[in-house]
């Protein structure tokens, strides 16, 4: 049955008469993610949010309009609100849904898919940076709603599969936070001499970007990975799939080697934690932005493994932000930080017992996170065959 979103719920409903001193869950942009987290939990008194916030209820379903919230996914259902009220970002629009006719899950999921997402972009009003989705595009978005049953026997798959894809991240993100624990247990922390180890600089047990001049592989016809900042992540998985020949890249762009490790220095990106173990590099050679450092471990002194994770650690990406140069929103690290950067050298056997036992987190990694993209592609695939 093909019907409007107007004639199946309530769009940014009225709020209710509720008295001043009711406490309610206040909920700001920052507390909607966009995986359908909902956060409730800071309460305010009635008379200090009910004018200039958007209200909603239980049940209700939270829809950013406005730009890149929108964009991102941001949205969920409002559940467990102080006394059954909440007031938030005016930068909501509220699904409050007809119950005889459509579940709170199913119109979460509806307006969660990216499709939906895709048109609600194109039917954005206003300025650059400000745009937002009108109320007028939900009402009239024309849907296929199936029986409740049939919305409750599908939203029931979703939630599980929606909550594998939950549980594949959160062992991911332990396997990251293994490996970190590994590394304070074996080496002590960061910038300390814990194990009263040597201190020494950064750049005396590693070259830091070193110049391709001694490389006399490097022939113009020879085949290259070419890795662009996107092709590095924040969780130091490098893509180096991309090929081009050396005459392409051997000007403007930044020359590695397999084991090195890139280290990005430009403001978001290095507060962000992108990084990686330059692997599987065609030829063993690698170019790309100009905005990585490189750092090449040094045989028997150093290891790439225990190189990397030095550069991944919160406290070295805070000293290194307070070292920054430049103007805002250009502000980059500079190389003399990475030479002069004290750290405890441990001995090389000690790094390489490390760089193994991440290699074996690592396949860990690569199944988990196997088994994450097959319950994704599933969840996708779902989505398209229920909405479309």
């Amino acid at each position: 049955m093909n019907v409007k979103l107007k004639d199946i719920c309530t769009i940014n409903p009225k709020a209710p008469c509720l008295s001043d001193d009711l406490m309610v869950s206040f909920v700001p942009m920052t507390k909607v993610g966009e995986h359908g987290e909902f956060d409730p939990s800071d309460v305010k008194k009635c008379v200090d949010v009910k004018k200039g916030f958007t209200s909603f209820t239980n049940g209700d379903i939270l829809f950013a309009k406005i730009t890149p919230c929108m964009e991102n996914g941001k949205g969920a259902i409002a559940i467990s609100l102080k006394n059954g009220y909440g007031f938030g970002s005016t930068e909501f629009h509220v699904l409050r849904p007809d119950y005889t006719q459509v579940t709170s899950e199913w119109l979460y999921y509806l307006t969660s898919w990216s499709e939906f997402r895709r048109v609600a972009e194109k039917n954005m009003t206003g300025s650059a940076g400000q745009k937002r989705v009108p109320k007028l595009f939900l009402e009239k978005f024309e849907i296929d709603l199936p029986s409740l049953n049939e919305q409750k026997e599908r939203t029931n798959i979703l939630i599980k599969i929606s909550k594998l894809i939950e549980n594949r991240k959160q062992q991911l993100k332990q396997l990251d936070e293994l490996v970190k624990a590994r590394f304070v247990e074996m080496f002590g922390n960061v910038g300390t001499d814990e194990k009263s180890w040597r201190l020494a600089r950064l750049g005396d047990v590693c070259k830091i970007n070193p110049k391709k001049t001694d490389d006399t592989r490097l022939k113009s016809d020879l085949q290259v990975s070419f890795v662009p900042m996107p092709a590095v992540s924040e969780k130091g998985e490098i893509d180096s799939s991309e090929i081009k020949v050396y005459d392409e890249v051997k000007t403007g762009f930044t020359y590695f080697r397999e084991d090195d490790v890139l280290f990005a220095k430009i403001t978001p990106c290095m507060e962000n934690g992108k990084g990686a173990v330059a692997k599987g590099l065609c030829n063993g050679i690698g170019f790309g932005s100009t905005e990585f450092h490189v750092l090449r471990p040094i045989e028997n002194i150093s290891n790439s493994y225990w190189i990397y994770a030095v550069t991944s650690f919160e406290q070295f990406r805070v000293d290194a932000a307070s070292n920054m140069t430049g103007s805002a929103g250009q502000r980059r690290v500079p190389a003399s930080f990475l030479e002069s950067y004290r750290v405890s050298i441990p001995p090389i056997e000690l790094q390489n017992e490390f760089a193994n036992f991440v290699k074996q987190v690592d396949k860990s990694k690569f199944a988990v996170q196997k088994a994450l993209d097959e319950a994704q592609t599933l969840f996708d695939s779902l989505m398209q065959q229920y909405f479309s």
